[in-house]
């Protein structure tokens, strides 16, 4: 009898420790294991991210660290790492939160636009994706792409069309890169190529006039009547003479892009720039900024008018009086000196 009540007791025991550790790895798999109380968390994993580097992220997320490297383990996922933008919710366990940030990277939305210089819009680009500013500055200025994809030193920001899109958050500079120019061909569809060639133009060509226009005013419904104007100073040979590219050459000869010239002075138009259309004829040899779709697409479908000039009218900021005269746009320019001068404008 007391055999068996040993082999009872034991038995029983044995039952109870295995129950014990079915319930502390059914817990550790499968009982909710957040900390944090929004609904949901991001994390984000580097390429080169080390089980170590996970768990440094996930810390201030989990309840029970311990729990997750265990199921980590058990699970390979130490081993098999992967890079990119994961989304935790509220009360999941680990065995959803290991299946999460195996299988279930989401892409991000990257948005650009206005930037003057390649270098300015690496610094906006990483902000977004896991690629830092100088491997994307190195990448958009190789020498090889840039001949393989018939741009140059001037002409390269112009491949980079402003919009929002789609990536996964661990994408690289080239990535990056080789989609920005996917992008790039399709926007210039055989429509968009057609029309270009209709002005005499290339789609370089475009976007520089299509900069011009952009900065010369920030009211969509007035560019496609601007892109005509410098359309028609074109078409007559006329110089452009447009403002913004002496600012640009005088920010571009400093490398200063941050700087704010309000007023262009009559010294600033004899600068010797392949930019200041003061000097030189035709289109600048790459944009000043980077210019909208709205911008392009306004160069590409002007206003058909007979305007040659234009200056900022102060009775409705934002938009501008045309002229077809020069005296009649002298006349017009009055109202705007007097006015810069009123508001002591020097610079």
């Amino acid at each position: 009898m007391n055999l068996k009540k040993v082999l009872w007791a034991t038995a029983i025991l044995g039952l109870l420790i295995c129950g014990f550790i079915s319930y502390q790895i059914y817990s550790a798999i499968f009982s909710p294991n957040t900390l944090f109380n929004n609904d949901e968390a991001y994390v984000y994993i580097a390429s080169d991210a080390t089980f170590s580097d996970v768990k440094t992220s996930l810390e201030p997320l989990l309840q029970d660290l311990s729990t997750f490297e265990a199921v980590a383990k058990r699970k390979g996922y130490i081993t098999n790492i992967k890079a990119g933008k994961y989304a935790l919710k509220k009360g999941m366990n680990n065995n959803e939160i290991i299946n999460t940030l195996r299988s279930a990277n989401i892409p991000v939305q990257v948005s650009f636009n206005n930037q003057e210089s390649v270098a300015l819009l690496a610094g906006r680009i990483s902000e977004q994706i896991e690629a830092d500013s100088l491997s994307l500055v190195q990448t958009f200025n190789d020498p090889d792409f840039l001949k393989e994809s018939k741009f140059n030193e001037d002409s390269k920001l112009a491949m980079y069309i402003p919009n929002t899109y789609e990536f996964f958050w661990n994408t690289d500079a080239e990535s990056f890169r080789d989609r920005m120019k996917t992008e790039y061909d399709r926007f210039w569809n055989e429509e968009r190529l057609q029309k270009a060639k209709n002005l005499g133009l290339s789609p370089n060509e475009v976007t520089a006039l299509a900069a011009i226009v952009q900065k010369e005013t920030a009211k969509v419904d007035e560019r496609p009547r601007v892109a005509g104007v410098y359309l028609n100073r074109i078409r007559r040979g006329m110089l452009l003479q447009a403002d913004p590219t002496v600012i640009y050459a005088i920010k571009k000869e400093t490398g200063n892009y941050d700087t704010i010239i309000k007023r262009v002075l009559f010294r600033d138009l004899e600068m010797d720039s392949p930019y200041n259309t003061y000097k030189y004829a035709g289109v600048p040899p790459g944009p000043i900024t980077m210019p909208d779709i709205s911008s392009i697409d306004a160069v590409l479908n002007p206003e058909k008018h007979d305007y040659l000039y234009f200056v900022v009218d102060v009775s409705n900021f934002g938009y501008h009086m045309f002229a077809k005269t020069l005296a009649q746009h002298n006349r017009n320019k009055v109202q705007y000196i007097r006015w810069l001068n009123q508001q002591k404008v020097m610079r």
